[in-house]
């Protein structure tokens, strides 16, 4: 039997380039490759690519995540972390799998997670970001 594999839309994959900095939040159900500056948190459910030229600080929460860069903040992994050669994580990973290769620096602790747990770690972050919402709403005065 043939092997059939699911075709890869490159127009579904979300970039930041070397060079660029961004600050805030980005939500995306689709793969994120970083080679350049992110500050704040980042929900994807695809994988992340962190490349060797990118400096991350804030949150991860991610499908996977393939890591040659630098992180400062908490990764949450819903499945398969791999710390690559080179790649410096200062903060804890939350992790239903773990893949590390020599030369990978981490500091920090790592917790093995299930399914559910990650759900609920990730679906709390965006529940306190809809209240706050919310409640920034009922407080606007109305014109």
């Amino acid at each position: 039997m043939a092997k059939t594999e699911t075709a890869l839309n490159v127009n579904s994959i979300s970039r930041i380039s070397a060079g660029t900095v961004i600050k805030g939040e980005i939500q995306s159900p689709n793969d994120i490759r970083i080679d350049g500056t992110f500050e704040g948190k980042l929900h994807s459910k695809g994988r992340v690519v962190v490349g060797e030229t990118a400096m991350i600080n804030g949150d991860i929460f991610c499908g996977d995540m393939d890591l040659w860069g630098k992180v400062e903040g908490n990764i949450y992994v819903k499945d398969t972390l791999a710390l690559k050669d080179g790649c410096v994580v200062n903060g804890n990973l939350h992790i239903k799998k773990l893949s590390v290769e020599l030369g990978s620096v981490f500091n920090g602790n790592c917790k093995t997670i299930s399914d559910a747990e990650y759900d609920k770690l990730s679906g709390a972050q965006i529940s306190v970001k809809a209240a706050t919402q919310a409640q920034h709403q009922h407080q606007t005065p109305a014109n």
